[in-house]
């Protein structure tokens, strides 16, 4: 389990690179240009006056890639590789994925200039591509590998705890960076970091594929059905629609806040950029405290009822976020304001790093028992494109609100705003999820 569980601290790092750090590096704010970060792509709503170059690339990339997602699932859901149906995926996938990561911070012009954004546009789907190779099949190993609901958690817990140290290290590089900058530059000293990184979550990635033997633990047979069939059918299960609604509103403030991070504490806070590594430090620390007893706890009253708690929690840290550095939090200083927004979000971070993991094992699992096909890879794909679907709005929503009222951060904080109010929205949906029905189609 906790070989299989190395493998997603080495994606998690990578896509922690990506998520937490693209947009700072691409669309600096003034404080960063201060410190020598040079402006690669044109600034400002130049997509046809509506979407900045940054928001308009990630946006599309993963909508494209959305659509790649059950392509992939289906290739692995009927594939009859001696070695298994999804381990050959992770083997051939992890280097294109840690090369293209890198690649993502290396833009061939010193300066400003289209050919960056054209060069950005093509990388940023490569590695959204080579993500989907590697995480589909790595997800549809939860219920595979999970025999019973409680094993799936189990399994759910332990990748939770790599993927939150994983995105843990990656808000560690500016510290990291930071002891470059004097040999190296800024903008060297961050691509340097990367490059190390990636190495590092490489071997990660690999150790499920030499550790785990697929045709030892998992006894699910390849699907006979097309791509377009599998998909249909996934989207008939009528509790697996009510809770990826759910999630699609759920990523989309996620994204929007994680994205915000960075911003919020070096806009809103006036603090320096390390202090993010402070904050998301404390917080996944907090964080990890809560993964047994979320474990435990949901062994109890099911997954329902934690995570609805969890997306109260998180409405109301995200609302809490757009008031940072302003009047309303005068008597606060600007440290503890940043320690409280990180210890009112670890909670919910260790319900949502466990919990929807599990859901989608136990949709898939009884929905297999119903239908008579196993089509793991095809639930999580159809997960996964809910998730990026969502960061696709979320990163068109961030960019384009951020540029609103830049010297004063009102864009910050409307973006703050957004999050919250959406997060509760995800949070009503989910209410209509019958667990209990699901629960006894795997009891039968």
């Amino acid at each position: 389990m906790w070989a299989f569980a190395t493998g997603q601290f080495g994606w998690a790092l990578l896509s922690g690179i990506i998520s937490n750090w693209l947009v700072y590096f691409y669309q600096p704010d003034q404080e960063t240009i201060a410190q020598g970060q040079t402006v690669f792509v044109p600034q400002g709503l130049v997509v046809l006056g509506v979407v900045t170059v940054v928001g308009g690339i990630t946006a599309f990339a993963r909508f494209f890639d959305a659509f790649v997602d059950p392509a992939v699932a289906s290739l692995s859901d009927r594939s009859t590789a001696k070695a298994g149906r999804r381990i050959p995926f992770l083997k051939f996938s992890a280097l294109p994925l840690a090369a293209i990561t890198v690649l993502v911070f290396w833009s061939p012009i010193d300066g400003t200039s289209w050919v960056n954004a054209a060069v950005l546009f093509v990388t940023v789907i490569g590695y959204y591509i080579a993500l989907t190779f590697y995480c589909t099949p790595y997800n549809a190993l939860i219920a595979e590998l999970g025999h019973d609901s409680k094993q799936q958690l189990n399994i759910s817990t332990a990748i939770s705890f790599t993927w939150v140290v994983g995105t843990a290290v990656a808000y560690v590089a500016p510290v990291v960076w930071g002891g470059f900058v004097p040999a190296l530059g800024r903008v060297n000293a961050i691509r340097v970091t990367f490059t190390i990184m990636a190495a590092v979550a490489l071997v990660c990635m690999l150790v499920p594929v030499i550790a785990i033997d697929e045709r030892t633990y998992v006894k699910s047979q390849p699907t006979s059905e097309s791509t377009v069939e599998s998909l249909k059918q996934t989207f008939r299960d009528g509790e697996f629609r009510k809770f990826v609604c759910s999630d699609v509103v759920y990523w989309v403030a996620v994204t929007t806040f994680q994205t915000g991070l960075p911003f919020f504490v070096t806009s809103l806070l006036k603090l320096p950029e390390a202090t993010t590594t402070v904050y998301f430090v404390l917080m996944t620390g907090v964080s990890v405290l809560f993964y047994v007893p979320v474990n435990l706890l949901a062994g109890r009253v099911g997954k329902k009822r934690p995570l609805l708690v969890a997306f109260v929690i998180f409405t109301c840290a995200f609302a809490y976020a757009a008031a940072l550095g302003s009047g309303a939090l005068a008597a606060i200083p600007a440290m503890a304001q940043g320690v409280i927004l990180a210890i009112a979000a670890a909670v919910p971070m260790a319900a949502f790093g466990i919990l929807p993991q599990a859901i989608v094992a136990n949709i898939a699992d009884a929905s297999s028992r119903t239908t008579g096909q196993d089509r793991q890879g095809m639930f999580y794909a159809a997960r996964t494109f809910a998730m990026k679907m969502g960061q696709s709005v979320a990163m068109l929503l961030f960019t384009g609100v951020s540029t609103i009222g830049v010297s004063s951060g009102a864009g910050y904080r409307i973006a703050a705003i957004c999050a919250a109010v959406l997060c509760g929205i995800g949070g009503v949906v989910f209410a209509l999820y019958d667990e209990r029905k699901v629960v006894r189609t795997l009891q039968d």
